[in-house]
């Protein structure tokens, strides 16, 4: 082989295998920062037809109603602990930080964080949406095939009322 055909040879599969390697490596990346969308019954549950349930130390998004009476501050810190429900499960929510001016009891919530034992969210952000009407669209599908309300998911869930 020609020295010089062997020289462009040797260079066109070394960028081959260095734009293998960089695209590996941004994959890898991506895939360790996806936040996956749920409802407190997909955590519980599972999502979709294969009932696939999120890992513990999973980061994700969960999206609910917040249930009226659950929310509890820590006087001493910012500390806040509430539930969120949708139709046919009940979660807890943990958060450190100070809450949407918008945030209350009964209203639309999203929160993002990580999934820890017992089926607690670790929450790093809650966001609340400005419209008070506000209902994620996955949980207004939710509570218009089952309208059983907040104390009726967290009883189902095994909880006391």
């Amino acid at each position: 082989m020609n020295p010089r055909r062997k020289s462009r040879l040797i260079m066109v599969v070394a960028i081959l295998v260095g734009l293998g390697v960089a695209t590996s490596l941004v994959m890898y990346a991506l895939r360790s920062n996806i936040d996956l969308f749920y409802t407190p019954s997909e955590i519980l549950e599972g999502k979709g037809e294969a009932r696939i349930k999120p890992e513990t130390g999973q980061r994700l998004r969960v999206g609910g109603m917040v249930m009226p009476g659950s929310v509890k501050r820590d006087p001493n810190t910012l500390a806040v602990s509430f539930k969120l429900y949708d139709a046919r499960g009940v979660i807890d929510v943990s958060y450190l930080g100070i809450l949407p001016d918008l945030f209350r009891e009964g209203q639309g919530v999203v929160a993002q964080g990580v999934l820890e034992e017992g089926n607690l969210v670790n929450a790093k952000e809650v966001l609340a949406k400005h419209d008070e009407k506000y209902t994620p669209p996955e949980i207004e599908d939710a509570m218009k095939t089952n309208h059983k309300g907040p104390q009726a998911a967290y009883q189902a869930q095994g909880g006391q009322s």
